[in-house]
């Protein structure tokens, strides 16, 4: 009994450091609407290469209006 409890300590820690390290990655990546992009945006895969375009790395449809979003980090 005495060892699992620093062995649940550590998992625990482990799961912290873990949801920690992806809410860090989330919070470092920005939008911005696509200037070139034209109509209603359908698929990712197009958003995205018209993003490539205009010197961002990717992008994706988002929205009731279906608009296409550049991403990058930030």
């Amino acid at each position: 009994m005495a060892r699992s409890i620093p062995m649940v300590s550590t998992i625990f820690v482990f799961l912290l450091l873990l949801v920690a390290t992806e809410m860090v990655a989330e919070a470092r990546t920005c939008e911005s609407k696509s200037q070139k992009f034209k109509g209603a945006c359908v698929s990712d895969r197009n958003c995205a290469s018209v993003c490539q375009t205009e010197r961002f790395p990717g992008g994706h449809c988002r929205g009731f209006r279906r608009r296409c979003f550049c991403t990058t980090h930030c």
